[in-house]
């Protein structure tokens, strides 16, 4: 047998890291649910529980309530967090950490619904080409009932998806299954795709959003 007829043998860890870690196979991991759900409560549990095993992560987050860069939850929990803009590049931030000597083992994307297209393709790539667990968190569909494009961009490419199992009720009791905006007492049906607003404003609030069964959704009746 000729040097050229030997087998290759694979490295025993991930090169593309920087750190002699052990490759594992990472993963792409979506949590999906309406508002109200606890996916933000659920990222900030997993950046908890990694760190408490000794993994170093980021946490990274789009048009959180608190428009600052944070992650926050109605629980009252609230994280620092990298303010994901439409030119992030999520693969360089990633190497600059490692340039800066810093270990990054997974990424935690709260509001990942409100990444661009072009950023859910480099979480895939952080995971198959870099050995980067990816954790994203949003909601799937826009005030209009249809998907948001990075939803659907996680859905296609997503190792795994999983839908929050916290029930969400409709006024009527119903299951919540959609997110109305609401304008002057109005579910709207035209404008923006992205709004900031939260659930908890009054009910007189110019333009707030509520969590509806499909029913009452399609319908625009929003209870008493």
């Amino acid at each position: 047998m000729t040097a050229a007829d030997e087998p290759t043998i694979a490295p025993a860890h991930c090169q593309s890291a920087g750190d002699g870690r052990l490759r594992h196979g990472a993963a792409l991991k979506f949590f999906w649910g309406p508002m109200d759900c606890g996916k933000s409560t659920l990222a900030l549990q997993m950046d908890h529980n990694h760190g408490r095993q000794g993994r170093r992560g980021l946490v990274l987050t789009r048009n959180d309530r608190s428009m600052g860069p944070q992650v926050t939850t109605r629980i009252g929990l609230a994280h620092s967090a990298v303010e994901v803009t439409d030119d992030l590049d999520l693969i360089a931030l990633v190497r600059k950490e490692w340039g800066d000597g810093a270990r990054i083992d997974y990424l935690i994307c709260d509001e990942a619904c409100f990444y661009t297209v072009e950023q859910i393709e480099q979480l895939a790539d952080l995971v198959d080409g870099y050995d980067v667990d990816v954790y994203a968190f949003g909601l799937a569909s826009d005030f209009r009932s249809f998907l948001f494009p990075a939803a659907q961009r996680l859905f296609e490419l997503a190792d795994e998806v999983n839908r929050l199992q916290v029930e969400v009720l409709c006024w009527c009791g119903r299951e919540g299954l959609l997110n109305a905006r609401i304008v002057d007492g109005v579910v709207a049906r035209e404008g923006e795709q992205v709004v900031i607003g939260d659930t908890a404003a009054a009910d007189q609030s110019e333009v707030r959003y509520q969590v509806l069964c499909r029913r009452h959704y399609r319908s625009g009746d929003l209870g008493r």
